[in-house]
């Protein structure tokens, strides 16, 4: 899978990686320079396509911002048929495949990385998924949409460490929906409830760097800088 760039090396990247429907736009962002830098890659699911989900949500590039922030490679791409991806919308099945494709290219460019899964409503979904197939080393969720129309009840996780981020004021999903459902859980992740937070975290994006932040910090391989 061959990347094209669209800045000079060194720079952030802008990809096409080829995916199993076609080719699909993906951004790959280096660790803040004035962050310890950490042997991870973090790839970041967006939300419904249907719903108008793309890679530069704001929830999604907030999440890859606090992740740079804290050191770690991170690497966003748009599902089948959303901004310049081919393919249509394949109601998870196809996105799954999507993120396999973006995975193997990650791993073949990145071999010494270890990878993270983070995913934002439909991407929360879309990772977990994936993520015990593709040997994830770490999970984010963020809303993820139990409750609605994909089943949550075959997901099964390895023993990794893995943080929930849950608005409590969610128009979208029933938080305490998210919260009976993490609770059933034989080994549940960290759930971090957010207080008069909506779906799309307005005006609580800053709250959202601080909980994700604050969420992976012991999960480092390198202790940040004193």
């Amino acid at each position: 899978m061959t990347p094209t760039t669209a800045k000079p090396a060194g720079a952030d990247l802008a990809l096409v990686i080829d995916g199993p429907a076609g080719r699909l736009e993906a951004a790959y962002d280096q660790a803040e320079p004035e962050a310890t830098a950490q042997p991870v890659l973090a790839v970041i699911c967006h939300p419904l396509p249907t719903e108008g989900g793309t890679m530069h949500n704001k929830v999604v590039t907030m999440t890859a911002r606090a992740l740079r922030e804290c050191g770690i490679d991170t690497l966003r791409f748009n599902f089948r048929g959303v901004g310049a991806s081919e393919g249509a919308f394949d109601d998870g099945a196809g996105e799954l495949d999507d993120l396999r494709a973006v995975v193997a290219w990650a791993r073949a460019q990145h071999p010494d990385k270890a990878l993270w899964l983070a995913g934002f409503s439909f991407g929360a979904w879309v990772s977990l998924r994936g993520a015990m197939e593709l040997g994830a080393a770490a999970v984010i969720s963020i809303a993820p949409p139990v409750g609605r129309s994909w089943a949550f009840d075959d997901i099964a996780l390895p023993e990794v460490p893995w943080l929930v981020i849950q608005g409590d004021a969610d128009e979208v999903v029933d938080a305490a929906a998210v919260r009976d459902w993490v609770a059933s859980l034989p080994s549940p992740p960290t759930l971090v409830e957010m207080p008069d937070t909506s779906h799309f975290f307005h005006r609580k994006l800053m709250d959202l760097r601080g909980a994700l932040k604050n969420g992976v910090r012991g999960w480092l391989p390198s202790p940040p800088a004193a």
